[in-house]
């Protein structure tokens, strides 16, 4: 009872994570048009970072962390927070939130393709059937934008999104490879605070500041919602999934993500439906299921099939 409890709860946060990062794109894509990424990263991980300061303050959480994990929390934050949002928000200037949004639910492939070169796992036919329908997905999502199907060159924004679920992949196996024996509110507090100190130089060199007040109130609460809700609570709270579920446990539930980012962006941005990009994000999900060969895990792993676990 106790573990099916605990397992409902992680899938609950993973569920939650997701859901913030699928709205993330619509917020970034939102403020975009007068931020350049690293001005509105440094804003974004400044509002997470000083909320996080105050939980951990309410909670009483010990500041002090061991020698040992800060080599750990450095590569974490430079590798999911620094280099993913980085990635990300500059794929964002010149592509559709919703595309992007379906892109990354491509991690749980690399996540099988690196399992498999570093921890021996086998290839399947399976697997590799799999692979081969993600991929095809993939490719008709990023070429949905253009007049003529699969025109080339590619979108630069579609190949940086594209390795943004690589760098992902990376950043999960090893948050639970790692096995960092801290809080994982503490953890999340000093990846997006590590974050801030790496996107404030850019910040100077652009003078980013200088814009900051022509921001209007819309701007401010979607940078509010990626400060909080998307680099405090969604990253505090897919630590908190690690704790319980197995990494390829939780990486089915970026299947969800691109669901809340398209929903959200036809309702906030009045992003146009294409149905090509659709059935390519479809085809990308069928694809990573096939790879993880986890239907039913996923169908189980949902919070409300384990409600009455």
């Amino acid at each position: 009872m106790i573990a099916s409890r605990a397992k409902f709860a992680a899938s609950l946060y993973a569920t939650m994570s997701i859901s913030f990062w699928g709205i993330s794109f619509v917020s970034t894509k939102a403020v975009l048009d007068k931020l350049d990424p690293y001005t509105l990263l440094v804003i974004r991980f400044g509002i997470g970072a000083l909320f996080l300061l105050i939980l951990l303050v309410l909670k009483r959480y010990p500041l002090k962390i061991p020698l040992t994990y800060i080599p750990h929390l450095i590569v974490l934050g430079i590798l999911g927070v620094f280099v993913h949002q980085v990635i990300q928000a500059t794929a964002l200037l010149t592509i559709d939130a919703s595309a992007a949004g379906w892109i990354i639910s491509f991690s749980p492939v690399f996540t099988v393709i690196l399992s498999v070169l570093f921890l021996h796992e086998k290839m399947t036919v399976s697997k590799a059937a799999g692979m081969i329908v993600a991929i095809i997905g993939v490719l008709m999502v990023t070429t949905s934008g253009s007049q003529q199907s699969f025109q080339f060159p590619i979108n630069i924004g579609y190949l940086l999104m594209i390795l943004s679920t690589l760098n992902w992949a990376i950043y999960s196996v090893l948050l639970k490879r790692l096995h960092i024996q801290l809080p994982s509110l503490v953890i999340t507090f000093y990846m997006c605070l590590l974050g801030f100190a790496l996107t404030t130089p850019f910040l100077i060199r652009n003078k980013g500041w200088e814009i900051m007040p022509l921001l209007t109130d819309v701007e401010w609460a979607h940078l509010l919602f990626l400060g909080v809700f998307v680099s405090g609570v969604a990253y505090w709270y897919w630590a908190k999934a690690l704790e319980v579920l197995e990494a390829s446990q939780v990486s089915v539930f970026l299947y969800l993500e691109p669901v809340a980012t398209l929903i959200t962006a036809i309702l906030l941005l009045q992003e146009k439906i294409i149905p090509i990009s659709i059935l390519g994000g479809i085809i990308i999900i069928i694809g990573v299921i096939l790879v993880n060969g986890r239907l039913f895990t996923f169908l189980n792993s949902l919070p409300w099939r384990n409600k009455d676990s």
